[in-house]
């Protein structure tokens, strides 16, 4: 049996702390255990901001990164773009030095072969000029052989330009308002071109005319049909008709500038001009025969 004071304690007890010592326990554990977990939780918040405060400098760390080496690309690329246009530009410069050195030796050259040029040239424009010459003189003598011949069938005389033979009434002779050639015009004609064909570098110019006779209109086309009767004969007769060319005058040529039956007779007559083609004479240069 217990003694009266104690039981009395054990009830004072039991009122004040009505849960038994175990509980308290658990609950103090618990109260231990919620502020260790508190304490973990405040230290895994400040290490997950920590960590995220890395995690963001890294990212900058990264684009800084990336930065740089895109400005080192484009850096490299600017040197390589540089050293393309310096060598470029090296090029160039040697092929400027290249040129100004050729041109620098042509006339060097030039200038030593300008006066040998000079002198081959005075000597060729010598040699073409006494060739000229000799070359005119021969035609010369050729025209003057040509006018000898010539003048033995019709009256021949000399011109700027070469001969024209007159061929009128009394050699060539032309029935009124016809322009069909005699027997004995074709023999004439025969003969001139004979003599014609012992010649070269000349071209033929056949002239014909007609007397006051007649209209304007008409004595033209009579003039032109005379000169073209010519052409045919002395090119069935061998002359080339590619240096033959004829014109008619009509009346407005005459040789004599009257109306009698013996001027009219006169002045229906065709004229055949030998123009010389090798050479050109001084001052008459562009002229043509004047019939």
């Amino acid at each position: 049996m217990q003694a009266p004071d104690q039981v009395g304690q054990e009830d004072l007890d039991s009122s004040q702390f009505p849960f038994p010592r175990t509980y308290k326990i658990a609950f103090a554990v618990c109260l231990l255990l919620v502020g260790c977990l508190g304490v973990a939780a405040f230290y895994l918040y400040s290490r997950a901001q920590e960590a995220e405060q890395q995690l963001a400098e890294l990212n900058q760390l990264v684009t800084d990164l990336t930065e740089s080496v895109e400005r080192a690309t484009e850096s490299a690329a600017i040197a390589r773009s540089a050293s393309a246009q310096a060598e470029g530009l090296a090029q160039l410069a040697a092929r400027g030095r290249a040129i100004a050195g050729a041109s620098q030796r042509a006339s060097e050259l030039r200038a030593r072969g300008a006066e040998e040029e000079a002198e081959e040239a005075l000597e060729l424009a010598h040699e073409r000029q006494q060739e000229l010459s000799r070359l005119r003189r021969q035609r010369r003598e050729e025209l003057n052989r040509l006018q000898k011949a010539l003048n033995r069938i019709v009256e021949t005389r000399r011109t700027a330009l070469g001969l024209v033979m007159n061929l009128g009434s009394d050699t060539l002779k032309f029935d009124f308002d016809r322009a069909t050639l005699r027997p004995e015009n074709r023999e004439i004609l025969s003969r001139i071109a004979g003599v014609l064909l012992t010649s070269a570098g000349y071209r033929v110019q056949i002239y014909g005319h007609t007397d006051d006779i007649g209209t304007t209109e008409y004595n033209q086309e009579l003039s032109e049909r005379r000169a073209a009767t010519v052409k045919e004969y002395l090119a069935k007769a061998g002359i080339d008709p590619g240096i033959i060319a004829t014109k008619g005058f009509g009346k407005s040529n005459p040789l004599v500038p009257e109306t009698s039956h013996k001027a009219r007779s006169m002045n229906r007559r065709v004229e055949i001009g030998i123009i010389d083609t090798t050479v050109s004479y001084e001052g008459v240069a562009g002229e043509t025969a004047t019939p």
